[in-house]
């Protein structure tokens, strides 16, 4: 008998707790996909029950109802009949899962989503940069030599183009194509275009200005800059989306990236650029003014970070020079020496407290290149991310800088600060002093103050699983990555696992494996999404990917009995941990099949899938 499509629908709304308890609803090629408000209002056991649902489960903030290919996009269309909710894409209910979360953690979770994958560019440069800025320092010749130039080259790169890691990335996170987001990059750091850290040796008459319209737009690049940067690509992804859904898919593969680099082009070199131009000379302008009094110290050694994030610090440089020019001493630099050994001092408190290994490996060369001067890997890396550092780093940067106002620190030299900094200082022992009194009472601050919210288990990879997972074949393979084979045994094809809702793929591509012991291992280093309450299935994420590991067939039904987990929701776990173990005894003895299933659960996200031993 066909299924009534209205009945189905009007059943999984009537469990749902209230039209007031959905957020946004899509689907793929055969989940319904939904993000609740409150998921305790939900009928879980009577939405199972629900003819036409196969299943269901929780994943990334969505609940997923498995309903099958061909049917699941009708009864899509009458929930919306019903519930009166307008259509959306499968991004948009990731979006709507993610807007669940409170303001100010939204807030900040986009730089860190930004950054995140690009930190290991960004510290490894920022380290090589204060190294290579050091050395002259001590042995003057080198700073002439070949072996210098080249250097200084491989070390700036990362931050000379960094418009452009920044735009790719926050391409991924917006959902935009990353390579319009690249073209976006390269735009706002075009050769064409005055470089931002040098425009100020530039008189205002010199600098070429485009009459676009009734815009004025100064040819200057934006080098060193992020907050512009992101702005403008969530512009183009927001565009982008828009023109996919109004036009015709016969010329949307021309019109829309054409339209979408023109206009994000035009308003990022009208409107969001300019603002930040004119927020740069005012912060300038204030950063003079503020420079010259004690007070001024304490206000600007606090808001030093803040500029760095907004990309305007290299332009104090222009101040800097200005001093040297009219007294041959630059007050400023122990203000931003004392903000940035700040900032050292509260990361480096984070990577000695911090139990994730991951957040650690990148805070200690975060805080070495910090104390170096390069302080972007430790902010947006770990500081700003976590906020409270940042914090305490500006606390820290306040006192220091006081400190430094107080012995009248200066340097006939700019462009250095922190470690490097020490031979040009003109108070070497007061100049360590106050780096001391920065970077200490950042860290204390940081210590007493920054806690990790969830401390992730400590896992090990001890030559056991280093020998285990050397051992695990390929199972699943796509563009974002590959799967490990999780349990030791023969590996079937999908078509052939013993369940009809498996086996037709409706849960998404995978393969089933006949086990020859009752233990789990991850599949790759990744995060435990979900453990189910009958400790029988896991899911899991890494780049994307959604995958479920479900042990047996029917096993539900045997409440947990004979199975055990290992691992937790929110958990990182290392390809060959230990995820679940089960009795296989127990499983037959209760008349269902021990068949591991994996799947690729968002497999219809991904191109050229391919399933089998590899």
């Amino acid at each position: 008998m066909a299924l009534d499509y209205r009945k189905c629908a009007e059943e999984i709304f009537s469990h749902l707790g209230g039209k007031e308890n959905i957020i946004s609803a899509a689907h793929c090629a055969t989940r319904l996909r939904l993000v609740i408000a409150d998921n305790s209002k939900i009928d879980t056991k009577a939405l199972e029950e629900v003819e036409g649902v196969k299943g269901l489960f929780d994943s990334n903030g969505q609940l997923q109802l498995i309903i099958g290919t061909g049917t699941v996009n009708k009864v899509y269309d009458e929930f919306l009949a019903v519930t009166g909710l307008t259509a959306a894409s499968k991004a948009d209910v990731k979006a709507a899962a993610a807007s669940r979360m409170p303001l100010w953690k939204k807030i900040l979770k986009t730089p860190g989503d930004v950054f995140v994958p690009i930190l290991p560019a960004i510290v490894a440069s920022g380290l090589m940069m204060g190294i290579v800025e050091a050395i002259p320092k001590f042995w003057p010749a080198f700073g002439n030599s070949d072996w210098f130039s080249f250097l200084d080259l491989v070390a700036n790169t990362a931050f000379a183009l960094l418009p452009v890691l920044v735009a790719v990335s926050a391409a991924r996170v917006f959902g935009g194509n990353i390579f319009l987001g690249a073209v976006i990059g390269l735009m706002m750091v075009h050769p064409a275009l005055i470089n931002a850290w040098t425009v100020g040796s530039y008189a205002a008459d010199e600098i070429p200005t485009w009459h676009l319209f009734f815009f004025n737009v100064k040819q200057v690049g934006y080098q060193g800059h992020v907050i512009p940067v992101i702005l403008a690509v969530l512009l183009m992804s927001t565009v982008e989306k828009w023109l996919h859904k109004k036009v015709p898919e016969m010329i949307d593969l021309f019109v829309t990236p054409l339209c979408t680099v023109l206009v994000t082009s035009f308003i990022t070199f009208t409107i969001i650029g300019p603002i930040f131009s004119v927020l740069e000379n005012w912060v300038l302008a204030g950063a003079e003014w503020l420079a010259s009094s004690m007070a001024g110290a304490v206000v600007m050694g606090a808001i030093y970070p803040i500029t760095v994030v907004m990309g305007l610090h290299h332009m104090y440089n222009v101040i800097e020079a200005g001093m040297i020019a009219s007294t041959g001493l630059n007050t400023w630099m122990p203000i931003a020496s004392a903000a940035n050994f700040a900032q050292f001092g509260a990361c480096l408190a984070v990577a000695l407290k911090v139990k994730n290994q991951r957040t650690r490996s990148v805070a200690f060369p975060s805080a070495l290149s910090a104390s170096l001067g390069i302080t972007e890997p430790a902010i947006f890396g770990i500081n700003f991310r976590f906020m409270k550092p940042f914090v305490c780093g500006m606390i820290g940067g306040a006192v220091g800088s006081l400190f430094g106002a107080l012995f009248h620190l200066g340097a006939p030299v700019y462009g250095v600060t922190g470690i490097p900094a020490i031979p040009a200082v003109n108070n070497v022992l007061l100049y360590l002093v106050e780096l001391v009194i920065a970077a200490g009472v950042a860290a204390i601050l940081t210590w007493f103050a920054w806690k990790e919210d969830e401390p992730v288990k400590k896992v090990e990879r001890t030559e056991e699983i280093k020998d285990l997972t050397e051992a695990m074949p390929s199972v699943i393979r796509c563009g974002a990555g590959e799967l490990l084979q999780p349990t030791k045994g023969k590996v079937i094809a999908r078509e052939d696992i013993p369940d009809e809702t498996f086996a037709a793929g409706i849960l998404g591509e995978g393969v089933g494996v006949e086990p020859e012991e009752g233990v789990v291992y991850a599949p790759f280093d990744g995060l435990v999404t979900s453990v189910f309450d009958t400790k029988h299935a896991v899911t899991l994420e890494k780049d994307g990917m959604e995958v479920l590991i479900h042990v047996g067939v029917n096993t539900v039904n045997m409440n947990g009995d004979g199975f055990t987990a290992f691992v937790e929701a929110d958990q990182e776990v290392k390809a060959g941990q230990k995820l679940l173990a089960f009795d296989r005894d127990k499983i037959k003895a209760a008349g269902y099949s021990d068949t591991v299933v994996v799947l690729l659960t968002n497999s219809d996200d991904f191109e050229g899938v391919e399933c089998g031993l590899n």
